[in-house]
């Protein structure tokens, strides 16, 4: 371990050092100020004998002429094992819930790697998180990885505690946990969620990473990469299933491109770097189903679009590399409906290998469809009836109206504890059903009606 005492400027969270010999990309620096403390940092890049070093922490006291760095030649690495559920740490992997350390069954680099494409097994098995709209419409798989977006004062934390709670997987035997990682969030927030996760007992089966906004922003790069190193280690170790919420993205990439702008690096669209997309994708491809191991790890990653723009760079780019994406709407959350679903622009790609019979229902893929086109046909009837007046449309367009309020306050709205399950929300689609003529239901089989819908008509 060599010590340098050749730090040529500092800007923001940046150090400069030159003169350095066999230094590592991602290597860890230890950094003495004048006044004899000491903080770590990481190497961002290094050529030509210079070295670009990310702090963890603020830049105060830092002086070029007097600061010493000493690199040690190792990445980060975060010590695992099942002691970290029911446990919760700082966006730097430390223990903040006054309990002991962790005693480690080893120490994982936490940069991991995406799975390699033969590697994996196809998704195919549901989670039940407990939410209609969710379940029923756009479920979620084992292995997947599904966004939420949503946007600014819309309740995406609600939402995401409610399926931290509720998340779980049919089947005898199976073992179940919840990494949720906080980027950038206020001390509200955090009491919020360590508060909920302890009083509904949710953090038994639970290990929580928490960065808050007065943190270092260069800590928000590394949050998510633990939370996703803990969660692999757990699936792919310990055979658990394993459902990681990370929330919010946008304090993710903000982070990115703050760190890019002190490299003076050529910024891509809106300023961010034009890596993002790369780097997102180092994220979300860590999610999946390995051969031959037994469990999973499946990512619900929590973005709130600038300005509500679903074409805005953060979205957009993570719209690529998912699988599909859940959408929070400002109008549903301004009539009262929560959580505010929007279901018609809403998708998971992998819906389809995680339904029928077997393994939620076999009239699942029916219903879904079914619900999909009354309620299109309903929102498109409100905006002709605003023009004309309800008197002017036909006793069928009328019923199609009822529909669409019936399924938003029905099928949608859903109390902050109210765990459905799957059979539940079927149900309750056929109750809706019986709303509109049996000669109207077109996407599902007679066979079907007979069996699930004949109990709910009059």
């Amino acid at each position: 371990m060599k010590e340098y005492q050749t730090v040529t400027n500092v800007e923001g969270p940046l150090v400069f050092v030159d003169k350095v010999e066999n230094v590592g990309y991602n290597e860890i620096v230890e950094i003495q100020l004048p006044s004899g403390e000491k903080r770590k940092g990481q190497v961002l890049e290094t050529s030509k004998g210079r070295a670009v070093i990310q702090i963890f922490g603020s830049n105060a006291g830092l002086d070029a002429h007097k600061t010493k760095v000493k690199f040690l030649g190792e990445t980060i690495k975060i010590p695992v094992s099942e002691e970290m559920l029911g446990r919760v740490f700082n966006g730097f992997g430390e223990p903040i819930d006054k309990g002991p350390p962790v005693v480690a069954d080893k120490k994982v680099d936490i940069m991991g790697a995406a799975i390699n494409p033969m590697a994996r097994m196809k998704p195919e098995d549901f989670i039940q998180t407990g939410i209609s709209s969710i379940d029923g419409l756009n479920t979620l798989v084992r292995g997947q990885k599904l966004p939420i977006f949503s946007g600014s004062g819309l309740p995406h934390n609600e939402l995401a505690v409610q399926i931290a709670r509720q998340a779980k997987v049919r089947g005898e035997g199976e073992n179940f946990a919840v990494v949720f990682a906080a980027v950038g969030i206020t001390h509200e927030e955090a009491n919020f969620f360590m508060k909920d996760f302890e009083r509904t007992g949710a953090l038994d089966r639970s290990v929580l990473f928490l960065n808050l906004a007065n943190d270092p922003s260069v800590e928000r790069i590394i949050t998510p990469r633990l939370a996703l190193t803990a969660a692999e280690y757990l699936a792919y170790e310990k055979g658990m299933h394993v459902l990681v919420i990370i929330t919010d993205m946008t304090n993710y990439c903000e982070a990115l491109r703050e760190i890019a702008g002190a490299r003076k690096e050529v910024p891509g669209r809106r300023g961010y770097p034009g890596y993002m997309y790369t780097d997102l994708a180092s994220l979300y491809e860590r999610a999946g189903v390995i051969k031959g191991r037994k469990g999973s790890v499946t990512q619900i990653g929590i973005l709130s679009m600038p300005s509500d723009d679903i074409t805005h760079p953060i979205p957009d780019l993570t719209g690529y590399i998912t699988e599909g994406q859940i959408v929070l709407g400002r109008e549903l959350h301004r009539k009262g409906i929560s959580p505010p679903i929007d279901v018609l622009p809403c998708l998971s790609r992998l819906m389809n290998h995680g339904i029928g019979k077997g393994k939620t229902r076999e009239d699942h893929r029916g219903v879904a469809d079914q619900l999909y086109a009354g309620y299109a046909q309903g929102r498109d009837l409100r905006s002709l009836s605003a023009v004309v007046g309800e008197e002017a449309l036909s006793e069928i367009d009328r019923k199609y109206l009822k529909f669409a309020d019936e399924f938003e306050s029905r099928f949608i709205t859903q109390s902050a504890d109210e765990d459905r399950s799957i059979e539940e929300t079927l149900d309750l689609g056929w109750e809706l059903f019986s709303i509109l003529p049996e000669a109207e239901l077109k996407r599902v089989k007679v066979e079907h009606i007979e069996k699930y819908g004949k109990k709910f008509r009059k």
